[in-house]
């Protein structure tokens, strides 16, 4: 198959929808398909055409920028030439070019499906006032034109209103999950890179971007809680926390709270490979305190308990679902920082309780399992596309 997957930021961007679709197009061409990644050039070093792990990545010049969004004038010509060259496009919501996207495909006649990897839902200004209800539109359109919607979850599928509309289309596929075994070498280099020692309990986790919608700051309010009887306590914060985009005014206004609890809260920065899987099981629990429905999920919940680290979530739809399903973890309320202290210090006085076998995990959650169940979906898309009569 020939498969065009299309959304705003791809890598090197981190967030958990470029790995989503880093793994999922890497699955796909592993598994003999040929896959295409549109996306926006945001930064002017990333090179316009390359291909990665068998993935070609095709990205579209910047000319402005709306909050988290980009505006690209060319967009839409790069993709009409595109189109005639696929058999089916995948599209990656939130993205603001949606709608055009899913109209394009079915004028072109391709089968279309898009995954939503949580609502948008922008800060609030006077400005984002007036854009929020062109972006639900447009979305609407999106979910409209495409032949089938896919969720991570049941869960997160019945409590948003987005997919509400399109319960009659709906496929759950559970996301890609993956993350290397840490061997001791890599325990070890990683424990004396950061200055881990076993004085410093508990050592908890978090894998995120640093922004709003993560509640970092649930998590610095719980470990100043947790500090004033575990004076040793202290948080690794693994993945990007300069010049976010969209979080500037965010990271700033947390700042003089991380600069006051000085080492016992350290920035590692973005994680790969053997490292990142190294970060998770040094630490005794890894934390994903969201506030909104813009988290669907959090992968890196899953690749925290592969390596053998409990994770703890707040009670969102979607994103409780892998300690539910598991039993690896808890749920605490959302924005609570008091319980979500107290579920620290429980999951950490009783850990042997919580922690699970790797293969019981990779049982619920794999890369195979999504890349599988993709190319059954894709498949039946182009055979029904394939079967509709020609229009006269």
């Amino acid at each position: 198959m020939r498969i065009l997957h299309v959304l705003t930021y791809y890598r090197p961007h981190i967030s958990g929808l470029t790995i989503y679709v880093e793994r999922l197009s890497r699955g796909l061409a592993r598994a003999g398909h040929q896959v295409t990644v549109l996306t926006s050039q945001y930064d002017r070093a990333l090179a316009t055409n390359e291909t990665m792990d068998g993935v070609t990545i095709v990205r579209v010049p910047v000319l402005a920028r709306v909050s988290k969004g980009v505006i690209m004038p060319t967009f839409g010509v790069k993709l009409r030439r595109l189109l005639p060259r696929f058999d089916l496009v995948h599209l990656h919501l939130p993205q603001f070019d949606g709608a055009g996207i899913a109209i394009n495909a079915r004028l072109f006649g391709k089968p279309s499906l898009l995954t939503i990897h949580g609502d948008i839902r922008l800060p609030v200004t006077p400005f984002n006032r007036l854009v929020q209800p062109v972006i639900d539109v447009m979305n609407r359109i999106a979910g409209h034109n495409v032949d089938r919607v896919v969720s991570y979850t049941e869960d997160f599928a019945r409590h948003s209103r987005y997919l509400s509309r399109y319960a009659h289309k709906l496929d759950v596929i559970p996301p890609p999950v993956e993350v290397e075994q840490p061997g001791h070498s890599d325990l070890e280099a990683f424990r004396r890179k950061w200055g881990v020692t076993q004085a410093q309990r508990p050592l908890i986790g978090m894998c995120a971007r640093l922004a709003t919608e993560k509640g970092v700051e649930v998590l610095v309010q719980a470990l100043e809680i947790i500090r004033q009887t575990r004076p040793g306590a202290r948080v690794i914060f693994a993945g990007p926390y300069k010049d976010v985009i969209g979080e500037e005014a965010y990271a700033r206004r947390l700042q003089p709270h991380f600069e006051a609890l000085g080492e016992a809260w350290t920035f590692v920065g973005s994680l790969r490979g053997r490292e990142l899987s190294a970060f998770y099981a040094s630490c005794d629990v890894t934390v994903l305190p969201s506030l909104n429905s813009t988290e669907s999920f959090g992968l890196v919940q899953v690749e925290s308990m592969l390596c053998g680290t409990p994770s703890i979530c707040s009670n969102l739809p979607g994103v409780r679902v892998p300690v539910q399903t598991t039993g690896m973890g808890e749920v605490v309320p959302i924005g609570d920082a008091p319980a979500l202290a107290e579920a620290i210090l429980r999951v950490c006085d009783n850990r042997a309780r919580y922690v699970k076998p790797r293969d019981f995990i990779a049982q619920h959650y794999s890369t195979e399992r999504t890349v599988s169940a993709y190319q059954s979906l894709y498949g039946s898309l182009i055979r029904e596309r394939a079967s509709q009569p020609e229009p006269a």
